[in-house]
């Protein structure tokens, strides 16, 4: 088995973020919510900027990708000693040796805080079908098998708890398909690719009974499971017939003829009266349930004028693999500047081993990102969008007040600081003040024919310390 989950981490792995272009490809289209609760909550996540996501489950087991090994399309490789329904009952079977006793949620949700992020999107199903909340709906769960004693067995409970007391805003992570729901892929039959494997046109009450399910596990999470703020969707193919078009289908991903229709609506009706103003995240399913969009690893190439976020990993995979290259801090704050800059927010995907715990590395980097976002968070929360917001490795942000314009100049951390930074546009007003926010004191700037330069104090100079980014405020003249 050490042979196996080898290469399925080699090989899955590698192959995991290019074939994530074709997993979930962005909508390009936007509509504004009308309900007043839902826009008022969309507007304070707005304020936040910058929060964590967290997958885990039995993949985390093995150390693999997450899911997608069980489903046979043809960028999947698995061991070839082993043939599929083996492969299915072996990783299925994970369940039984799933036994975090390590598990500590206030670890997760005080490294989130130092990190300096805002809010928590937690897994509580992925498209394995496997529960991390004690559903009622089915027995396969991570409250059913050896953890099933534990005072803290069912975990979603405990990771909420933890991030709420530490002023997090809640998001649940709920997948629309179920790999494992025989109302899904339906065990009479072969599963060829993510679809469900049988047309729901001959089946019609075995499809009412997967709507069924996926209602009623949504309305536990919605109801029992404290104040939530954001349901976070995933699993774009399944959607309404009507809105598979063009775009959809140049996604590479094989359109089953029927609706993989859940009824959103029904879904959305029971989750509000639960949860008013809850934020609906369907992702790329465009529409009234897709409050905000969701690009995954990449930056949009321009700024938008509508909510949205890039959910990127920390490391090279969502959930826990052995041995993990870990981006740098310099890296994600400069991604984290760029996105706000453009008016997204970051989610930032970290992955608790099987133990519970996270990687110490991890934890680390969390840290570092924390000591930058202490001292110039300013220029990050609560902040909109600019017209001109770019120039070169200098980004622009403003006050929500829009009297305050923030500069952001992303620095390379192998080299010196320079005795100035200079950017085009964003001109101070004649008389405005320029502050460097890590130290609080002002700076000396000129203004040379719409350029504008701005000398860095002498005693920052001479400092050994590298800097990922530095932040100035000032009044703009714009």
């Amino acid at each position: 088995m050490y042979r196996l989950t080898s290469f399925l981490f080699l090989v899955l792995i590698a192959a995991g973020v290019p074939a994530q272009q074709g997993v979930h490809p962005q909508s390009t289209t936007y509509e504004w919510p009308t309900d007043e609760q839902v826009k008022e909550k969309l507007d304070k996540w707005q304020d936040l900027k910058f929060g964590m996501i967290i997958h885990w489950g039995l993949y985390a087991v093995p150390g693999i990708i997450e899911s997608w090994a069980l489903c046979s399309e043809d960028w999947i490789e698995r061991d070839s000693n082993m043939t599929y329904d083996e492969f299915k009952r072996w990783y299925w079977g994970l369940k039984d040796e799933f036994n975090p006793v390590k598990f500590d949620p206030e670890q997760w949700a005080s490294a989130a805080d130092e990190a300096g992020m805002k809010y928590v999107v937690f897994t509580t199903k992925h498209h394995d079908g496997f529960n991390m909340f004690d559903t009622k709906q089915t027995d396969f769960k991570i409250s059913a098998g050896p953890f099933k004693d534990n005072p803290k067995a069912d975990v979603a409970k405990f990771v909420f708890e933890a991030f709420r007391n530490h002023g997090f805003m809640i998001g649940a992570y709920f997948s629309k398909p179920d790999w494992h729901c025989p109302y899904y892929w339906w065990p009479k039959y072969a599963t060829p690719d993510r679809n469900n494997n049988y047309d729901i046109r001959k089946y019609p009450a075995r499809w009412n009974n997967y709507k069924q399910f996926t209602f009623n596990q949504v309305s536990e999470l919605m109801n029992n499971y404290g104040k939530m703020d954001i349901l976070w969707l995933d699993g774009g193919w399944v959607r309404p017939r009507e809105t598979v078009n063009d775009e959809v289908r140049s996604w590479g991903a094989v359109i089953p003829e029927w609706s993989q229709d859940i009824e959103m609506p029904k879904i959305a009706a029971m989750a509000r009266k639960a949860q008013p103003g809850l934020l609906i995240v369907d992702r790329t399913v465009h529409g009234p349930y897709e409050n905000y969009q969701t690009p995954e690893q990449k930056i949009p190439s321009v700024q938008l004028d509508h909510p949205w976020e890039s959910c990127m990993t920390l490391g090279g995979a969502w959930g826990y693999v052995p041995n993990e290259n870990f981006k740098s801090a310099t890296k994600v704050i400069h991604s984290l500047i760029e996105i706000v800059a453009k008016g997204g927010s970051l989610l930032l995907g970290v992955g608790p081993r099987a133990d519970g715990t996270l990687q110490e590395e991890s934890v680390e980097r969390l840290k570092e990102i924390g000591r930058w976002m202490n001292q110039n968070g300013e220029a990050i929360y609560n902040t909109r969008i600019t017209k001109n917001y770019n120039d070169g490795n200098v980004w622009f942000t403003r006050s929500k007040s829009g009297s305050v314009k923030y500069a952001l100049a992303c620095l390379n951390e192998k080299e010196s600081l320079p005795a100035s930074i200079t950017w085009k546009g964003n001109i101070p007003g004649r008389k405005s003040k320029m502050t460097l926010l890590q130290t609080g004191k002002t700076v000396k700037w000129e203004n040379n024919n719409g350029v504008v330069k701005v000398y860095l104090p002498k005693n920052l100079l001479n400092g050994k310390t590298t800097y990922p980014a530095l932040a100035f405020s000032f009044e703009s003249s714009e």
